[in-house]
């Protein structure tokens, strides 16, 4: 019997290799969200098996988060490198057997730990470069704060191509917040099969439905918003570009995630 431990892949005999360490996994970030309507028609094209489209149907979100995270010692905060990361993606609304449910089509993060956090969980994440801007509750130029008037901007890129870039100019504070805040996400876990003959028939395919506890967020300051989806080389996002900006929105936001509940498996 092997005597390799680890969460991930590499295992070893201590298991400190992994790319990731086993749950629970503490998370706390700053989010920049701009709600979003894309076509409806584009939207419905992305829907994963299992999902119904929404009565709204074009409605969508982009998000930026510049996340810290840690496993239940919190050793990585001690080392930032393995604790720092960013990350920004697209959620689109939906139903789960009547239920309102957001999904996420497309995403990407600049960590492999946090990529093979998001395979584990069904997000599609891939590789990319995101940058956001910072606040640091001064009054200094060259921090915007949360205050009315502030501009705060984001940007993604992969492989050399720029992806998306949105804005936010606050207002004030937001009474309810970003959309897609409030629905549970339900994600695809996919992993394909290598097998000779077999290779459409999936070693894993099953809806999943995210949980998480211990759930936090700071006043939320909204505004007016811009958004832009670039095509590029290998990539499909920008079929859900807007056709009309709703608002954005500014927080920080946190939990802890330990559980995933399985909804359907198509495997």
């Amino acid at each position: 019997m092997s005597s390799l431990q680890g969460f991930t892949v590499p295992r070893t005999a201590t298991g400190r290799a992994s790319i990731t360490q086993p749950p629970p996994w503490h998370y706390v970030g700053d989010f920049l969200v701009v709600d979003y309507w894309a076509d409806p028609d584009a939207v419905l094209a992305v829907l994963p098996e299992g999902l119904e489209p929404h009565p709204d149907a074009g409605r969508c979100a982009a998000v930026c988060a510049d996340w810290q995270s840690c496993s239940e010692g919190g050793e990585e905060l001690l080392d930032p490198v393995r604790s720092h990361y960013r990350e920004y993606f697209i959620v689109i609304n939906a139903l789960l057997d009547g239920e309102e449910v957001t999904t996420c089509p497309f995403i990407w993060v600049d960590q492999d730990f946090a990529l093979a956090r998001g395979w584990i969980q069904g997000f599609p994440k891939k590789l990319g470069e995101i940058w956001m801007t910072r606040t640091f509750g001064t009054s200094l130029t060259a921090d915007p704060g949360l205050r009315p008037g502030a501009r705060h901007g984001a940007t993604c890129s992969a492989n050399g191509r720029a992806m998306s870039d949105m804005t936010l100019t606050i207002e004030g504070e937001s009474e309810g917040g970003p959309k897609h805040n409030d629905p549970p996400i339900v994600n695809m876990r996919y992993f394909p099969r290598l097998t000779a003959g077999r290779h459409d028939e999936p070693q894993v395919h099953e809806l999943v439905r995210a949980v998480s506890r211990d759930r936090e967020v700071s006043k939320v300051m909204t505004g007016p918003a811009t958004l832009n989806l670039y095509p590029a080389p290998g990539e499909e996002h920008h079929t859900l570009a807007p056709v009309e900006v709703d608002r954005g929105y500014r927080l920080t936001f946190g939990y802890t995630v330990d559980d995933l509940e399985v909804v359907k498996d198509f495997a």
